[in-house]
């Protein structure tokens, strides 16, 4: 509450964001939400994550790649419902 460069309405914003990113990340289907945590949360590679779920690389990155489609689409609609 003291610190003057603390801007209230920016941490408010960030608390929003990250809410709804991680609705929009429960909302994935299950193999995508899984390739998203072990890809962003866990720091495992691509390859690594392939061989966990029993698919190419090549295959886990096409996953990621839908998973951040649908996820930058869930927030662009969330962020249009706000405005």
């Amino acid at each position: 509450d003291d610190d003057p460069s603390i801007d209230p309405g920016r941490v408010a914003e960030q608390t929003m964001v990250k809410t709804k990113l991680q609705e929009a990340v429960s909302n994935l289907p299950e193999r995508e939400r899984i390739i998203v945590q072990l890809y962003y949360i866990e720091s495992k590679s691509l390859k690594s994550i392939g061989q966990a779920l029993g698919i190419s690389e090549s295959r886990a990155s096409q996953l990621r790649q839908r998973a951040l489609r649908r996820l930058r689409a869930a927030l662009m609609e969330d962020m249009e419902e706000a405005a």
